[in-house]
């Protein structure tokens, strides 16, 4: 007994003076992290202030700032471990947590890569809230922008959310950077129309009747000579304030056109076919309808 309790005596005296021995090792440490916790607070004011003049992204803005000072407060804390003489313990941490975020990263490799698209998004600024746009076959008006998704309110009523991966990687069609949008106008007339005039008075029915943007003029070009008719395209623009009525301006441009044609005697034909069928094939039907009567 009296061996064993010299041991255990032995023991604790050994542990106590290591604790003293760790003593400045332990000072140092807690110096460490008391200053990596003020260095990171520091950081993260200059870093927000650096960030913020390449994003007004106030999300993205705390993310960054938030990573640094993470960042910043685990480098201080395996630095601590190492002030410890814990090497050990950091070499366990360090590849625990590879193992740890290599998990997480193929769990999560759908929102991370959301995330990662808010990001870009936010420093490329392709839109803005407010703006008309038209991505992944949905087009209207954006009302949100967060670090994952768009939202967007469709003209057609519906509130659309989409994954800002599949924004990045799709075409976006601005028309509120553009501040104009144009309309165009596929249609024919007969051979035997007069096509200065058709060009003259299919100008006229856009200017006189239908509201556009006249910094830009009315254009009319002609394409083809089609099967039983001349065609073109007749092109106008609606201004920033009429884009959301390109559906009714376009409807109202076919009526007018119309009438303006009907008025002035020029024909929208209709297709034309020809059928050639020989003596034998004639015979037939004659006899068919000869039979039937």
């Amino acid at each position: 007994m009296n061996e064993a309790y010299n041991k255990l005596i032995s023991k604790l005296w050994s542990w106590v003076d290591g604790f003293i021995l760790m003593i400045p090792n332990l000072i140092v440490a807690i110096i460490v992290i008391v200053a990596t916790i003020f260095i990171s607070k520091g950081l993260r004011k200059v870093f927000s202030k650096i960030i913020e003049k390449f994003s007004k992204n106030t999300a993205v803005n705390k993310l960054f700032s938030s990573s640094l000072t993470i960042i910043t407060f685990v480098i201080g804390f395996f630095v601590a471990l190492s002030v410890l003489e814990l090497d050990k313990a950091v070499t366990s941490l360090l590849a625990g947590a590879g193992v740890v975020g290599l998990a997480i990263g193929l769990a999560f490799q759908e929102p991370i890569l959301n995330v990662f698209s808010g990001i870009v998004m936010s420093v490329r600024e392709p839109f803005k809230i407010g703006d008309i746009i038209k991505t992944n076959d949905y087009f209207g008006t954006i009302e949100k922008i967060t670090l994952r998704t768009t939202s967007l309110k469709a003209f057609s009523g519906e509130d659309v959310i989409i994954p800002n991966k599949m924004v990045i990687q799709n075409p976006i069609e601005n028309y509120t950077k553009t501040q104009v949008r144009r309309v165009a106008i596929s249609c024919g007339v007969r051979y035997s129309d007069d096509l200065e005039k058709v060009e003259k008075i299919a100008i006229q029915a856009i200017e006189k009747e239908i509201p556009h943007d006249k910094s830009y003029p009315v254009e009319l070009y002609f394409e083809e000579f089609g099967s039983s008719s001349i065609n073109f395209e007749l092109r106008f623009w609606l201004d920033m304030a009429e884009q959301k009525n390109y559906l009714k301006y376009k409807s109202e441009a076919i009526k007018s056109l119309k009438k303006h044609f009907d008025e002035n005697d020029i024909s929208i034909p209709f297709p034309i076919r020809t059928l050639e069928m020989d003596s034998k094939a004639i015979k037939s039907i004659a006899n068919a309808f000869e039979i039937a009567n």
